[in-house]
């Protein structure tokens, strides 16, 4: 019965993408219990990063979650000893990111600004800020795969949502490529915050180009999707 209810959810969720939308998904709500413009950070003498920030493992009936081995930033999803997908998280220092450093600037926030978590104002202009990068991130990411596609695939985006990442303000994004037979091609879930100093990029998808952070069925990240939520607002961070 339950994995009756898992295939009709994966299947609600394709039919409710609007087949030819170019900018509107439906917002999924979080459960009541690419490329990236900057060069991340790995140490490989600190290990999996999973491993210091997880917090709650929420996870579906059988399913697991903990830190992949070995050091790569991953999170693993798994069931019955098989890895239905990854979770990817990459971290880029302030100090190396020019493009956000003017993003902050822009959303009011001067270099060397000290961090006020409880500040209504400063937390609008992180919002801001983290906006931007993510309007940016798209429109990169379209420009990638339309020259790769053509027409041949449909981009679709739904409104960024603030949302907490552990502690920190962060903003919830995703979008999907929808090919002509209106069956998804791609899609893409993502979670970004901002703690000072650091900025954390949190993302996994359905996508058959994507070496990791990926499911191989969408219909397993579509179940994973809420938890990946919960899993996001009970990290470690900052």
């Amino acid at each position: 019965m339950l994995r009756l209810y898992h295939l009709l959810l994966g299947s609600i969720l394709l039919v409710s993408i609007p087949v030819g939308a170019k900018f509107i998904l439906p917002q999924f709500s979080p459960p009541k219990v690419v490329k990236p413009l900057a060069v991340g950070i790995s140490n490989p003498n600190e290990g999996n990063i999973w491993q210091k920030i997880l917090g709650s493992a929420a996870a579906p009936t059988n399913w697991e979650v903990a830190a992949c081995k070995g050091n790569a930033p991953l999170l693993c999803v798994s069931s019955k000893g098989e890895v239905l997908g990854t979770v990817e998280i990459n971290v880029y220092p302030l100090a190396n990111n020019e493009d956000f450093q003017k993003k902050l600037v822009a959303a009011g926030i001067p270099p060397g600004s000290q961090v006020d978590y409880q500040s209504s104002k400063y937390q609008t202009q992180i919002l801001s800020a983290l906006k931007a990068w993510v309007a940016d991130h798209y429109a990169a990411f379209v420009k990638d795969r339309q020259g790769e596609y053509g027409k041949q695939i449909t981009f679709s985006a739904y409104p960024p949502q603030p949302v907490p990442v552990g502690k920190l303000q962060g903003i919830r994004y995703g979008f999907a490529g929808l090919n002509q037979q209106g069956g998804v091609q791609e899609q893409h879930i993502g979670h970004i915050a901002f703690d000072g100093s650091k900025l954390y990029v949190i993302t996994t998808a359905f996508d058959p180009g994507t070496q990791t952070g990926k499911f191989e069925k969408l219909e397993n990240l579509a179940i994973f999707q809420p938890y990946l939520y919960a899993i996001a607002a009970d990290l470690r961070l900052p």
